[in-house]
């Protein structure tokens, strides 16, 4: 199945940037920033190419949810097969794609039901060339936080760039099925600041926003959906605020059934900041209510 791209070459020579968007179908504001981004740029000023999707997954944004009708997460599912459902389809395509590339950045929010507190990410590979591109790469694009991770886990956009040794970064900003105006903005600078970084155009760098720069190398770190899960279904009431910190045992919040009945209170399982927050009240057993990480 084709991912449907937009290239825009510029008059001079130099790499060829990737950016993605709308891998998962209920994050907005990445699909809008690079609309607005492929509008923007003026080839005569653009050294080498940047080539955008600004909606990768369209069966999936139809339904307005994080996956197409066969189930599957595209960000799980990289390389995928041309001879699989519809979503092992895009992720052959996409897979392709990105190894064209010369550097690449894929675009996330929290979708529907989770916020993100706005972070750049990436792999915490072994070759040390494209580690500290990646490094470059996130903090041009100037999100308060920096966060390198487990560079073995697979399925992902950044685990096809990882194979091919392209520098690859992704970034995350708030979600709950909105599409705020900040974030489309944090992403259009964020994009080019990176371009700017990577010599195709030119641009002052704004003053640094980072307010952490943290490399994690925990397994599993940067698998977000596996962190402080529901012990129940129920109804989820937040202890804590996004970008606020909390300690080891300290509630997350309390899960109850739909009358109130029986209610559960969430500890927290470490201590730190809470980065990743769920927003959608409805929560099913086993689904992740928080991520927090140390930031000491």
């Amino acid at each position: 199945m084709a991912v449907q791209t937009k290239t825009i070459t510029g008059d001079a020579a130099g790499p060829n940037l990737l950016i993605t968007g709308g891998v998962h179908g209920d994050e907005f504001e990445p699909m809008v920033a690079l609309r607005q981004l492929a509008e923007l740029l003026d080839p005569s000023a653009l050294r080498g190419s940047l080539t955008v999707a600004p909606v990768v997954n369209e069966p999936a944004f139809i339904r307005g949810e994080r996956c197409a009708e066969d189930g599957l997460d595209l960000a799980r599912t990289c390389p995928g097969s041309p001879d699989g459902t519809v979503t092992e389809r895009i992720a052959h395509e996409l897979s392709g794609v990105i190894r064209g590339a010369d550097f690449y950045i894929d675009l996330h929010t929290g979708g529907n039901i989770m916020d993100v507190w706005p972070l750049t990410g990436y792999k915490l590979v072994d070759d040390p060339e494209v580690l500290e591109q990646q490094r470059r790469m996130a903090r041009a694009f100037n999100l308060p936080l920096v966060w390198g991770t487990d560079a073995k886990l697979e399925g992902r956009t950044l685990s096809i760039a990882r194979d091919a040794k392209i520098p690859a970064i992704y970034a995350e900003y708030l979600g709950s099925g909105r599409c705020s105006p900040e974030g489309v903005q944090a992403y259009l600078d964020g994009c080019l600041n990176v371009m700017a970084e990577l010599g195709m155009i030119d641009r002052e760098l704004p003053p640094s926003r980072i307010v952490h720069e943290v490399e994690d190398h925990r397994e599993g770190a940067g698998h977000m959906q596996v962190r402080n899960l529901s012990p129940m279904t129920g109804f989820f009431e937040a202890a804590v605020e996004l970008g606020g910190r909390v300690e080891s045992g300290e509630p997350l919040g309390v899960i109850s059934d739909p009358l109130g009945a029986r209610r559960e209170t969430v500890l927290a399982s470490e201590s730190g900041v809470v980065i990743v927050l769920r927003t959608f009240s409805r929560v099913i057993e086993g689904e992740s209510l928080a991520v927090v990480l140390d930031l000491i």
